[in-house]
């Protein structure tokens, strides 16, 4: 059985990860890690769960400024995290990955873990080698404290990879009238736009501009359970490797 504790286990993305984990025959739900309730196997912190059970895999769905620290005290702990989380830098990337490596401690780091975004990220992937243009639209419930999302960056990233091309090839100079309405400019130039809303749960959609055409790619999650099939998956596969992962894409 792989022992499973859950971070961030009383939110809304937390308490869906536990019903996955308590329902998979396959884990058992040692610990539940949340600073705002309580109840039967729940602690206050890490540094607590850990003094009580045995973890193997800790899943992180808390807020993105005790991602890192959880993380490194995890892997400090021989524990194998699972982040979910998004608002990681990418200098906070790179430690956590440099630390993996030295400890010999897999760690997973998934921007989004619904199936369904991470195809379009790879269909968006494919698509640039196609445009010169493209901007990115990402749309979360109103409590997301982090913009642009994980899923917006992990998009441009992938869009760009290995090509020094501009995605807002022909611009025109602009002026902005109100400041940021041209959104946010990320790698190679890809403009990335974030709304905050209530009655979204994640939403993006990559725009591909050309003469006379128009490509659209767009992802809607309508329900947290469609992100728990990739969490499953994710645990699954850090406790049977030592690597380090970046993106749900990687273990497909």
């Amino acid at each position: 059985m792989i022992r499973v504790a859950v971070c961030g286990a009383c939110g809304k993305m937390g308490t869906e990860v536990v019903k996955a984990v308590v329902a998979d025959s396959e884990m058992e739900l040692v610990a539940k890690i949340d600073l705002l309730c309580t109840g039967e196997n729940l602690y206050k912190t890490i540094d607590d769960a850990v003094k009580a059970v045995d973890i193997d895999v800790l899943v992180d769905f808390t807020q993105p400024a005790s991602i890192f620290d959880n993380a490194k005290k995890c892997l400090n702990l021989g524990i194998r995290p699972v982040i979910g989380t998004t608002g990681l830098t990418n200098d906070q990337i790179a430690e956590l990955e440099k630390l993996s490596h030295k400890k010999g401690v897999s760690c997973l780091i998934a921007p989004n873990f619904t199936t369904g975004a991470v195809l379009m990220m790879m269909f968006a992937k494919q698509a640039a080698k196609f445009f010169d243009n493209a901007e990115i639209i990402e749309l979360h419930h109103n409590q997301k404290k982090d913009a642009p999302s994980g899923t917006a960056i992990k998009t441009a990233q992938l869009m760009g990879i290995n090509s020094d091309k501009s995605f807002a090839t022909g611009n025109c100079e602009e002026v902005e009238i109100v400041k940021g309405t041209r959104g946010g400019i990320s790698y190679n130039d890809i403009h990335i736009h974030s709304v905050r809303m209530p009655g979204y749960i994640a939403s993006q959609e990559v725009i591909f501009g050309a003469a006379g055409q128009i490509l659209k790619i767009r992802h809607d999650s309508m329900d947290r359970t469609c992100y728990m099939k990739g969490v499953l998956m994710a645990i699954k596969h850090v406790i049977n490797s030592v690597d380090f992962v970046y993106g749900l894409e990687n273990i497909l």
